[in-house]
């Protein structure tokens, strides 16, 4: 093998990731074309394996493939100092701090639920001191009269 190039596999196993994710991204134009050997393997730089590490690395920090293959984009389309990394980090901070603010409001939720001692979801929903937001979440009360 040429000295820098990896094979499909080599690639996925030194980035930690399948050869079906390699192919995937790579379809998803995520990853440049790669080259090919003489006998038709694909051979990739060993860049690659750096670009697939930043990919789930992004995926970690909660950006989706769509937004990951934004920022690969803007990247390989530089003029100048590109500040794509910066408004799209700050817009994914504020959602994160959205759904911390989210999940926060639901633990407190859940703790005055244990705290009153509901066991049962009928008739807590029922009851006027039940904490679980019943009657919010089902878009306001509403009463039917049974006969």
């Amino acid at each position: 093998m040429t000295a820098g190039w990896l094979r499909t596999g080599e690639v996925a196993e030194a980035a930690g990731v399948n050869v079906q994710t390699l192919r995937y991204y790579h379809r998803r134009g995520l990853l440049e074309e790669p080259q090919r050997s003489n006998g038709g393997h694909r051979l990739y730089p060993r860049e690659t394996v750096t670009v697939l590490r930043v990919i789930k690395a992004a995926q970690r920090l909660g950006f989706t493939l769509d937004e990951v293959a934004e920022l690969v984009e803007a990247a390989s389309h530089r003029h100048g100092r590109d500040r794509g990394l910066q408004v799209r980090a700050t817009a994914k901070l504020a959602e994160v701090e959205r759904k911390i603010a989210d999940l926060e409001a639901i633990r407190q939720t859940l703790i005055q639920a244990l705290d009153a001692g509901c066991d049962d979801l009928v008739a807590c929903a029922g009851s006027p001191c039940c904490p679980l937001p019943f009657s919010e979440l089902a878009g306001g009360e509403r009463h039917v009269d049974v006969k």
